[in-house]
């Protein structure tokens, strides 16, 4: 039996997300760039299943109080979603984890063809649902191919 499935981005946004998906982790994996090809042993677990499994937990604990949708996609959201992240790659301890995180969640997105913030892309997916944070990476390239080409393309 063949189900389709509606993708919330195009095939700009899809290789978008690929590109930088494996970037992050390259960049994690090399010391930013260096062919040193090191990487501290707690990183994995932090990037992989800490961080992951506090947006998930953070996610219950707001849905015990509201099933509403999460829309933080204004202003304060954006700064806030930047914010952490550059917090989390500044620190020598949590950079790689971060790279792996966002890396992962990008690449997570592009095959699920998942329109939202890569940062809720592995919360949304495990609770199936669409939370929304303020997404600095993407939301202008999906904007502008949304425009130009159509909001979404149908997969099957």
């Amino acid at each position: 039996m063949m189900t389709t499935q509606k993708r919330g981005i195009g095939l700009v946004g899809t290789l978008a997300r690929i590109v930088v998906g494996i970037a992050f982790i390259y960049l994690a994996l090399t010391e930013f760039g260096s062919p040193k090809w090191d990487l501290d042993w707690y990183a994995v677990p932090l990037g992989l299943i800490v961080f992951p499994a506090a947006l998930l937990l953070f996610q219950a604990v707001r849905l015990r109080f509201t099933n509403d949708r999460l829309n933080a996609t204004g202003v304060l959201g954006f700064c806030l979603n930047f914010a952490v992240g550059a917090v989390l790659i500044s620190f020598d301890y949590t950079r790689d984890a971060a790279l792996l995180f966002y890396g992962a969640s990008m690449l997570l997105a592009a095959a699920r063809g998942y329109a939202g913030c890569e940062v809720l892309a592995i919360t949304n997916w495990v609770l199936r649902r669409d939370d929304q944070v303020g997404c600095v990476f993407f939301s202008p390239l999906d904007e502008i191919e949304s425009k130009t080409t159509g909001s979404a393309v149908t997969q099957t």
